[in-house]
């Protein structure tokens, strides 16, 4: 289990939720719109609104941000992403409770070098180290927490010159910053090994948890598939990576990224928590795709059980087409709606029946009302 920190007054870590966030695209320096689309975000279901940050301004900006936000109730924590300015990151760090900074552009520099000797390679980790103590300390004194985030095609070329453009690589540049962080004694920390490609994201963050953990380390993860594009693809190319590591017991906080509008990647972070039983947030059904032994529309009567029973969060629902494979395949399902003949329904509380051959016009009324007094 990850240590447990606070990330304004939300928990991360250590058996809180696995938190669900996501980013907005409006530009910093329009209060107003930004303000809105947070407020939308926090609205479909975001814990945590990271907002782009590239120089003084921005992160300046923020506060202002934050402020209106207050003014129309919403507390959401605010995490400043920052890549190659180091100045708005101590700024914003002042302002918000979280930021966010890419080891392969924040510090870490790219001079066309493509050989290190040994001695080289510890300088730059050591100046690494001074460069970073300024936010490491505004950081410490403002309890505000850092992500810090390792993106595939993004490493600095000291990384690339050992390790290339792998999983290990990304995964040695976070062990290597979370030593600098460390060092100074900060360890208000998340990590993330970000790749468009889910098996290089999977790989890298796996790698990067066998490492930390080999070391003595406990910090919170971020999962996300970064650039997962839109529609279907980008939400499945999300559930493969995210759902995997989840199911490593891998994850403290998930971001699906979409390119859509950001209020649409919630639903289909809380879907994917609910798929592999992470966080439990609806209703789930176990239904079966039908064949020739269905004798009644399990399609129609799917649809309306989920309508009718949407309120009822974390009860298993089965919808099976027949008695002979359903009352099994449905076993660890609290109720079962199940065909018994040509429109006939026969209803279960677990593997027992409790009431046979309804007619298929009432039996989704029956369902509900037998769920609902049962629950009682």
């Amino acid at each position: 289990m990850s240590r447990q920190i606070h990330i304004g007054h939300l928990t991360l870590g250590g058996g809180a939720p696995v938190r669900v966030q996501s980013m907005t695209n409006t530009d910093t320096m329009d209060t107003r719109a930004t303000v809105e689309q947070a407020l939308r975000m926090v609205e479909a279901g975001c814990e945590l609104v990271r907002i782009t940050a590239p120089d003084v301004k921005a992160a300046e900006n923020l506060g202002r941000i934050k402020e209106e936000l207050l003014k129309r109730g919403c507390e959401v924590p605010l995490v400043a992403d920052i890549h190659f300015n180091p100045k708005a990151a101590e700024v914003a760090a002042t302002l918000v409770e979280k930021v966010r900074v890419n080891p392969g552009n924040y510090t870490d520099r790219n001079t066309g070098k493509l050989e290190f000797t040994e001695q080289e390679y510890n300088d730059e980790l050591k100046r690494i180290g001074e460069r970073m103590a300024t936010l490491i300390d505004i950081c410490k004194a403002h309890h505000t927490a850092m992500r810090i985030g390792t993106n595939h095609g993004s490493l600095s070329e000291r990384i690339m010159s050992r390790y290339g453009n792998t999983p290990e690589g990304m995964a040695q540049s976070a062990i290597e910053f979370a030593r600098v962080c460390e060092e100074q004694d900060y360890h208000d920390l998340v990590f993330s090994m970000k790749a468009s490609n889910v098996k290089v994201m999977v790989d890298s963050t796996r790698l990067f948890v066998q490492k930390m953990h080999a070391l003595g380390m406990d910090y919170s993860i971020h999962l996300g598939v970064t650039e997962a594009g839109d529609g279907m693809q980008g939400r499945l190319k999300s559930a493969a990576g995210i759902g995997a590591l989840l199911l490593d017991g891998i994850g403290d906080t998930v971001r699906v990224s979409l390119t859509e509008d950001p209020e649409h990647e919630m639903p289909i972070a809380y879907d994917i928590l609910q798929a592999v039983g992470a966080r439990i947030t609806q209703p789930e059904y176990i239904a079966c795709p039908s064949c020739g032994r269905t004798q009644y529309d399990i399609q129609t009567a799917l649809r309306e059980i989920k309508e009718k029973t949407k309120h009822l969060v974390g009860v298993k629902i089965g919808v099976m087409g027949c008695i002979v494979n359903g009352p099994g395949e449905m076993a660890d399902a609290d109720y079962g709606y199940v065909g018994s003949g040509h429109g006939k329904i026969t209803l279960y509380k677990g593997k027992e029946i409790v009431k046979r051959d309804i007619d298929q016009k009432d039996a989704v009324d029956e369902l509900v009302k037998f769920i609902e007094k049962d629950r009682q």
